[in-house]
């Protein structure tokens, strides 16, 4: 008899949407567990390990039943489990808007092209900046947005210089700069985008304003 697919996931809940273009939304979030990944600024590394291996089924079952337009799926890094290609499309084709966040280290060209992905591009201080993948890049469409998490002046200039270089504002939706929260002062990170007139979007991550900043499930 054929095993049925499966997926170790972290956890599953509602919120609302603290990042992205889709920020402010409520939202699913589908949190899988592993990472390959050890970013210095990581906030959720309670995720390289904790997990329950559920089947692919049951996890839409539980999706869909939060009757949310939004459901987002991360980790850890999600594109570790294969299985999570087929849950992507399943919830597409529950005409439900498919977010998807990765670290850009893995392939992302067989993804469901229904579904927006936000795909990191690890900057110096992440000490993870020589495993992008930046082939990544090809396959991005105006449905993606990339983003930069910045924790100091290096990273921002190298940000910028990876934005110019790539032209990523022509080629996704949006291209998002990222404070390390608790790292670096907001406001010059936007006053450096002001000086440049880069066509980047400014973001915070709204969850940790709205809860305790190490909150779960929120």
């Amino acid at each position: 008899m054929n095993q049925q697919p499966t997926l170790t996931i972290n956890e599953i809940y509602p919120s609302i949407q603290g990042e992205s273009s889709w920020a402010g939304l409520r939202c699913v979030f589908i949190r899988l567990t592993g990472c390959d990944l050890r970013c210095s600024y990581c906030d959720t590394a309670y995720a390289f390990y904790e997990g329950k291996k559920r089947t692919v089924a049951e996890v839409l079952e539980e999706v869909l039943a939060f009757d949310c337009p939004l459901a987002e799926i991360t980790g850890g890094e999600p594109l570790l489990q294969k299985n999570v290609l087929g849950l992507m499309t399943m919830l597409c084709d529950a005409e439900k808007t498919v977010l998807l966040e990765t670290g850009g280290a893995h392939d992302i060209s067989p993804i469901d092209p229904r579904v927006h992905r936000i795909m990191d591009l690890k900057t110096p201080s992440s000490g993870e900046c020589a495993r992008n993948l930046y082939g990544n890049i090809n396959f991005l469409t105006q449905r993606d947005e990339v983003k930069f998490v910045i924790g100091s002046r290096e990273d921002y200039e190298w940000a910028r210089e990876k934005t110019r270089k790539f032209s990523l504002p022509t080629r996704c939706q949006s291209v998002l700069f990222s404070p390390v929260f608790g790292a670096i002062q907001p406001v010059e990170i936007v006053n450096w985008i002001l000086e440049d007139k880069l066509e980047v979007r400014f973001q915070l991550q709204m969850h940790k304003f709205i809860w305790e900043p190490a909150a779960r499930g929120v």
